[in-house]
């Protein structure tokens, strides 16, 4: 159990209790791991326990209690991994298509997850819970660049970056057809599918922003080449997006069809750049096209 002390400043009346304490703790822990400990009564104002929006008069004593994380109930296994980079706050790691990053009903065992545990042996807590730090996720299908925090203090700093948009991302992706345009960005709100709650759509209500850039790199017979920037990390942005305009991904079966060419989703993050969560220096790391994407465009 670790223990954080604070007094409130006559200047900083009138926050919110949750706000403060994302001013105090940042880089140590993330908001929503905050708002956890509200939730659970392991923050105390003059020791009270308090909600999120309470608001600070001045002079309060705040006790943050965090507790020691507890055991992952996910088993470590020896699954070989791509390591691009690696020290003692993160790992930056190429994913093969086909890997789920973390476990879920029916992926119990061979995700990213489950590697991680087994390789890394010094993992702070991270959420509570004692497991590698996924800050981000791939979907299955989509190989590439991730990065992954090894301490608490670098997963906060990460997920503020991706939540400030200051990660650059940038993507190849086959789609089918030959594109209208050289360029264009796709600006349109992605929701849940109210009949396939398992897929995503555009929706003119109650959807969240999406902004999508994308840029033609080769055209080859029936399909484009593209390097695609997302602006936003919703989920199944760009598959989405490429649908919307009527260019579904190659080998998208879930908003497509099926390709005998590729058997998986024609998607590649070939870059990742962000500043690093201690030293504070932007990093940017770049990946080969992986051989089944690359047959397609040679």
């Amino acid at each position: 159990m670790k223990e954080h002390n604070f007094v409130v400043g006559g200047d900083e009346s009138g926050q919110r209790l949750d706000h403060y304490l994302a001013g105090h703790l940042s880089g140590l822990i993330s908001r929503s791991y905050i708002q956890k400990l509200i939730k659970d009564g392991q923050i105390k104002v003059d020791n009270q326990v308090s909600k999120s929006h309470y608001r600070l008069k001045g002079g309060e004593r705040i006790l943050v209690i965090i507790p020691l994380p507890v055991k992952s109930e996910v088993n470590p296994e020896d699954i070989p991994l791509n390591i691009v980079y690696e020290d003692e706050y993160l790992i930056v790691l190429n994913k093969p298509a086909g890997m789920v990053v973390h476990p879920a009903a029916g992926n119990s065992s061979g995700t990213l997850v489950n590697a991680l545990l087994h390789y890394c042996s010094d993992l702070s807590g991270i959420g509570g819970e004692l497991k590698p730090g996924i800050v981000h996720r791939l979907d299955k299908d989509t190989s590439g660049l991730m990065v992954v925090a090894k301490k608490d203090s670098a997963h906060a700093a990460l997920a503020k970056q991706f939540k400030d948009r200051r990660i650059n991302k940038r993507y190849m992706v086959i789609v089918k057809g030959n594109m209208a345009l050289e360029e264009g960005v796709v600006d349109e709100p992605i929701g849940r599918n109210l009949r396939q709650r398992k897929k995503m759509e555009v929706v003119q209500a109650g959807g969240k922003q999406a902004v999508t850039y994308y840029k033609v790199i080769k055209r080859i017979k029936d399909f484009t080449l593209l390097e695609v920037i997302p602006k936003t990390g919703r989920t199944h942005q760009i598959r989405v997006h490429m649908a919307y305009l009527g260019h579904t991904v190659m080998g998208d079966s879930h908003y497509g069809r099926r390709s005998p060419f590729i058997g998986r989703q024609a998607i590649h993050a070939i870059s990742l750049g962000f500043y690093h969560p201690a030293a504070g220096k932007y990093m940017e790391f770049n990946s080969d096209l992986p051989e089944d994407m690359k047959k397609l465009v040679v």
